[in-house]
């Protein structure tokens, strides 16, 4: 059976958002770290790119496997195979503390990712099953510095960033939330209190801070481009490697 789409300008850069040199970085990630091996048994029908190509194809489009199969001229198990396999090799690698620490200003957010496997999520504020995933965002270039493993959608924000880890990234650097994070340690905006109005600067304070604060919504949306974000069928893992794997596209397609 011949499929239609091949690791080719045309069909990389409709389907991944990405262009070609962005691939060919992202191309170059998966072979240094062993996405060219193969499994026991027969070798993959597909070149690397063209695997690299069906990941990056599945997690924009959310296509079932069962669609993305005759796509590339294979079958659903092969797609599945090759998802399972090269997921997780797209990763974001981890990120070491930045030598300029004191000059950064980080931002982080939760977000809502719905899911079908409801050991991953519960049913949240959005009435759907979904998981609460904490995005860190760098505020001058946009970049996400790290993303959390997914925690139950009932889980708050608060809660979901002590229990992420991501604080050990962040140290030495300033980090924005928002009035989801009081008591964190992260600057959050002032909190208005009965009978006490806010003062005038405090008002400024305020408003300056949401002016920062949503370049990471703007990240997250832009995310959220990959529709595996907006509907994730995976199960297990399955979510935390797509999140990984879409977080490093992003940084990619941010790339000149």
């Amino acid at each position: 059976m011949a499929g239609v789409l091949r690791a080719e300008r045309l069909w990389v850069e409709t389907f991944t958002g990405l262009r070609v040199t962005q691939f060919q970085r992202l191309l170059k990630a998966v072979r240094e770290r062993g996405g060219d091996g193969t499994l026991r048994g027969r070798p993959w029908s597909l070149p690397l790119a063209e695997r690299v190509l069906v990941v990056a194809v599945y997690y924009r489009t959310n296509l079932t496997m069962r669609q993305s199969g005759p796509l590339f001229g294979v079958s659903s198990s092969t797609v599945c195979r090759v998802i399972q396999r090269l997921g997780p090799l797209l990763a974001l690698e981890p990120v070491s503390r930045p030598a300029d620490a004191a000059d950064r200003l980080w931002i982080v957010d939760g977000t809502l990712v719905p899911v079908r496997d409801r050991s991953v999520g519960a049913s949240s504020c959005n009435y759907r099953f979904s998981a609460n995933v904490q995005v860190i965002v760098d505020a001058g270039t946009r970049p996400v510095v790290a993303a959390a493993r997914p925690l139950p959608g009932t889980t708050a924000d608060a809660h979901a960033w002590r229990r992420s880890g991501l604080a050990g990234h962040c140290e030495g650097v300033t980090v924005l939330g928002d009035g989801a994070y009081l008591n964190t340690g992260l600057i959050v905006p002032h909190r208005k209190r009965p009978g006490r109005p806010l003062l005038k600067g405090e008002e400024e304070d305020n408003a300056q801070h949401r002016k920062v604060r949503a370049r990471v919504e703007h990240v997250i949306g832009r995310m959220k481009n990959y529709k595996i974000l907006r509907d994730c069928r995976q199960r297990g893992d399955g979510l935390h490697h797509a999140v990984q794997a879409v977080t490093r596209m992003h940084n990619h397609a941010l790339a000149a």
